[in-house]
């Protein structure tokens, strides 16, 4: 597959893309499964590599073998899964341990209850798209090229959007920060 020359992926050229991918395609899931040993979590990463390409094919500049940069790239995103996976393993087993021997008072729960407000409060201020976006991926759980198609938007401007996002959240809710941690690792972890 080594054939299809990087230059190709500098013009719009659909075809030169699903040959690329469909030759690719079981190889790249299968290296991606010698990582996360999940074939539905494997095709996942495949899949957003591709998509990643084909989106930013216009940017995307590569300059070693395509094939290389296809295994690098899926291995990248295997890396950050696994990283992903090992930090709510990680805050689970602490939770679980901390968590059962903590009495909370009514002054906690008051907390909580205020935070609760506050973040909603917050992410109401958002800008529509802005808040859309932080929604879909924070409460509806999406990825990034999940909103992206749903959306009909780049994923580059998903991360822009849920960058600005988060920072303004950070600046708004900075009082509450060491809570809004914990809550936000209670809320998203599964």
């Amino acid at each position: 597959m080594n054939s299809i020359a990087a230059e190709e992926f500098r013009i719009k050229d659909k075809a030169a893309f699903e040959v690329l991918f469909r030759s690719q395609y079981s190889m790249l899931c299968g290296y991606a499964n010698t990582f996360l040993k999940d074939a539905d979590a494997s095709e996942e990463i495949v899949q957003e590599v591709m998509f990643k390409i084909w989106i930013n094919r216009d940017s995307v500049h590569i300059t070693s073998s395509i094939h290389s940069y296809l295994f690098r790239a899926v291995r990248n995103g295997c890396m950050n899964l696994l990283k992903h996976l090992e930090v709510r393993e990680d805050y689970k087993a602490w939770n679980q341990v901390v968590g059962s021997g903590l009495e909370h008072s009514p002054e906690d729960f008051m907390i909580v209850s205020e935070l609760e407000q506050r973040i909603r409060e917050a992410i109401d201020h958002l800008p529509l798209e802005r808040r859309k976006i932080f929604i879909l991926s924070r409460y509806d759980g999406l990825t990034y090229a999940e909103i992206a198609t749903k959306l009909g938007i780049s994923i580059k401007t998903v991360e822009n959007q849920m960058g600005k996002a988060l920072k303004t959240l950070r600046e708004e809710l900075a009082e509450y920060l060491p809570w809004l941690i914990l809550f936000f690792f209670d809320i998203f972890r599964n």
